[in-house]
């Protein structure tokens, strides 16, 4: 599995002789799933656990790496579980896919499990979040160097986060937005794994590979995510014609992404009817996660919307932070803002009739939003008592 082809015009290339295709969009790995089927659980090998093989390395066969031990090994493997309690009101069945659980609590660890797993040396990446963190994260525990290049105005408590790991951290003062395309236009003597690398889409495929898994031999009817550089649209959609080719999806989930208004160049290319997403002037907004005013993925994103009969979603700040503490009080899950967008995607979806009540949808919580603080606490839901009074405030509490 070492070549590459880009997904608009077909060209191919061998797997390090290019970042992008020569048309300028991204390239994934070829994969071919001729005789692929479902892992048979109920014959796991003898060392399942240490080499992962209960994680996204059951799919190992349709990924450019072996299985590895350590932190890699941990990555994918995550719960889905129905979330009656959020379900809008005769709309669809919802399933949350929680991503928040994998090592560094974000779906950034599959890509970075399957970046380490195939390349040597010292590896970096762009980014000031949940990418960083994973990257500095699996080096450490790989024994290789990391390179983190982060924004200027990253704050402090979020550098510290991926300071742990001990990786050579620079906070970057200039143009931010061009640091993706100078790591890959210079030969910097380091392997980056961008937002949308082959080997990062790679591994984020597996978290549709796992949906399906989880529904077959029927499929989801819709896959609902955020987007933001487009690599994980892309990794889903990669998935899904994966799938499709070896037979085992009985119909093709509609994918559906949301965007904070704020920051939507995908979505607004949607409204548009436009098949290319344009820079936007992006606004300061609680999804810190997708904030990517010019994504480098963008176009393939809305390719995988328009293959799929999908849509893409701009969801209001206020409606944003609403889900975000609706998914927590209801359903149990702490995520950050750039996740609550997809639950609330799926609310407005019902709403318009988009999707119904025979409907149902799998939702990528990509992150978690324990690691960030979660939103802040209403000082009047926090209740003061003495020890001795504590007994007769609980009886009131809960009476």
């Amino acid at each position: 599995m070492d070549r590459l082809t880009c997904y608009d015009c077909g060209e191919t290339y061998a797997f390090g002789d290019a970042a992008r295709c020569a048309c300028g969009e991204p390239l994934w790995f070829e994969t071919d799933t001729a005789g692929f089927d479902w892992p048979d659980a109920s014959n796991p090998t003898e060392d399942a656990v240490s080499l992962g093989r209960d994680t996204l390395w059951r799919y190992e066969s349709v990924l450019p790496a072996t299985a590895p031990t350590g932190l890699a090994a941990a990555a994918g493997g995550t719960p889905l579980f129905r979330a009656p309690s959020i379900e809008p009101t005769d709309g669809p069945r919802v399933h949350l896919k929680v991503e928040g659980v994998n090592p560094t609590g974000s779906f950034k660890d599959r890509g970075t499990a399957v970046g380490i797993g195939r390349v040597d040396g010292p590896v970096g990446t762009v980014s000031h979040g949940n990418m960083a963190l994973s990257v500095a994260a699996h080096a450490a525990a790989a024994d290789r160097d990391a390179v983190i290049l982060v924004a200027e105005d990253t704050p402090d408590a979020r550098l510290a986060m991926i300071a742990q790991h001990d990786p050579h951290l620079f906070r970057v003062r200039g143009e931010y937005g061009r640091l993706y395309y100078d790591t890959l236009e210079r030969d910097l003597g380091v392997a980056f794994l961008n937002s949308d690398s082959p080997l990062r889409v790679a591994g984020q495929k597996t978290v549709a590979y796992e949906i399906c898994e989880a529904f077959a031999p029927e499929a989801p009817d819709a896959i609902v995510l955020p987007v933001s550089s487009g690599g994980q649209a892309s990794g889903v959609w990669k998935a899904l014609r994966e799938l499709t080719a070896a037979g085992l999806l009985p119909s093709v989930p509609r994918i559906y992404l949301a965007q904070a208004a704020r920051c939507d160049p995908v979505a607004r290319a949607y409204r548009r009817g436009d098949s290319r997403v344009e820079p936007v002037a992006g606004e300061p907004t609680a999804a810190v996660s997708i904030n990517n005013a010019d994504p480098p993925s963008g176009n393939r994103a809305l390719a995988a919307v328009s293959e799929t009969d999908g849509g893409v979603v701009s969801v209001a700040e206020e409606a944003m932070l609403a889900e975000t503490e609706r998914l927590a009080a209801d359903a149990g899950v702490s995520v950050e803002p750039s996740c609550a967008v997809a639950t609330a995607a799926v609310r407005e979806l019902a709403a318009s009739g988009e999707l119904d009540a025979a409907d149902d949808v799998a939702v990528i919580l990509t992150g978690s939003g324990y690691k960030y603080g979660g939103a802040d606490a209403d000082g009047s839901s926090v209740r003061e008592a003495d020890r001795r009074d504590v007994p007769d405030a609980v009886r009131d509490a809960v009476s």
